[in-house]
């Protein structure tokens, strides 16, 4: 650790609302720093109040609010911008994407994938010009920039022409394993996460329909705001398929309402063609529940063999869905298989090298 104490200033936005990727990320590096005791003042900057139990669960962070509606481009660029000038930390850290282009310190980002150059077309015009030109402004001027994986590694530098030397590997760190029992699994298999067109909700449910008639009593539900584009319907695909009554989707659950749901379902699905980590499937391994996910280079190299992996094929994924929902050894193998790689990801790990990456930038 550096020998004096850092101001270091946080951008919160995520941290407020709804949580997403991006705010679990950051709260629980900051719940790592705490319980680390890390050295260094910080200082969260959010466009609104965070709720007041994470207030009460880091009392040692300085929360500055910068009030406005929204929390997009316009904030990020004026308000915060301005408050860092009237604060002057000693370094700046931007855990998603993007940065204010007129910074008073140095700063690190956290790039968690580069979706939107890689495939542009899963993005409106507007949004995907915005998305690129500003998170190539943020990386060009960032002293570190962080990443998820080997895979997001390697894009960044392709994409972004970022050199090696300035990427930093920053994965996330797993849940606690939850204990639990397999009697108390139902033929469910459970989805947690936004619905975006690339992972592929319309051929997990029609896979699922395949799978249905083998699996008595099986149950899919999802849990996910709906970001589609062109939009699908989960529940008229289901309804189109004959499995409207065995298919439910959820637009957002408390973390105890997932709780439950993971404690009894028995299989995970998670078909995405483009992540830059993809946690949803390391939760349920925490809650002893193994995934079939897509054949792709990230989930080779963050799931390992603790998954089931396939291609975009409807018969496929069919097959692993039963697989997963009634044989006993597949799914005593992969849960084993799941309980050790959950060792290899440390919440501790990675605040210790944000936290590194930070003072490297403030020297």
């Amino acid at each position: 650790m550096a020998e004096a104490p850092l101001k270091i200033a946080v951008d919160g936005r995520e941290l407020v609302g709804k949580p997403t990727g991006v705010g679990r990320y950051l709260v629980e590096i900051l719940r790592a720093w705490k319980a680390g005791g890390f050295p260094h003042r910080v200082m969260v900057i959010t466009p609104s109040a965070p709720a007041p139990e994470l207030i009460a669960e880091l009392p040692d962070i300085v929360w500055h609010v910068e009030a406005a509606r929204g929390a997009g481009t316009r904030w990020e660029q004026g308000r915060l911008t301005r408050a860092l000038a009237k604060a002057r930390p000693d370094v700046f850290f931007a855990p998603g994407y993007t940065a204010p282009l007129r910074l008073p310190c140095p700063m690190v980002v956290a790039i968690h994938d580069v979706s939107f150059f890689a495939h542009p077309e899963w993005f409106g015009r507007r949004e995907g010009w915005r998305r690129r030109w500003l998170t190539r402004a943020t990386a060009r001027h960032a002293r570190t920039v962080l990443t998820l994986s080997e895979f997001s590694r390697a894009e960044i530098e392709r994409f972004l022409k970022v050199p090696a030397s300035r990427v930093t590997l920053a994965p996330p760190g797993a849940p606690p394993h939850v204990a639990s029992s397999g009697n108390r699994r139902e033929p469910l298999l459970l989805y947690v996460g936004s619905l975006f067109n690339r992972r592929h909700i319309a051929d997990l449910i029609h896979a699922f329909a395949l799978a249905a008639p083998r699996v008595p009593g099986g149950r899919l539900v999802l849990i996910g705001d709906n970001r589609t584009s062109p939009r699908i319907d989960p529940i008229a695909i289901a309804a189109s398929a004959g499995i409207g009554d065995r298919v439910e989707w959820r637009e957002y659950e408390t973390d105890a309402a997932r709780d439950l749901l993971y404690a009894s379902a028995r299989a995970f699905a998670y078909l995405s063609d483009y992540e830059g980590f993809g946690i949803p499937p390391i939760e349920a391994m925490a809650h002893d529940v193994p995934s079939v996910v897509l054949d792709t280079p990230v989930s080779r190299e963050i799931y390992g063999d603790a998954a089931l992996k396939v291609p975009v094929d409807t018969r496929a994924i069919a097959d692993a869905i039963v697989s997963l929902l009634t044989d006993g050894g597949v799914h005593a193998r992969l849960v084993d298989a799941g309980r050790e790689r959950l060792t290899r990801f440390s919440w501790a790990a990675t605040a210790a090298t944000v936290g590194r990456a930070l003072e490297e930038a403030a020297r």
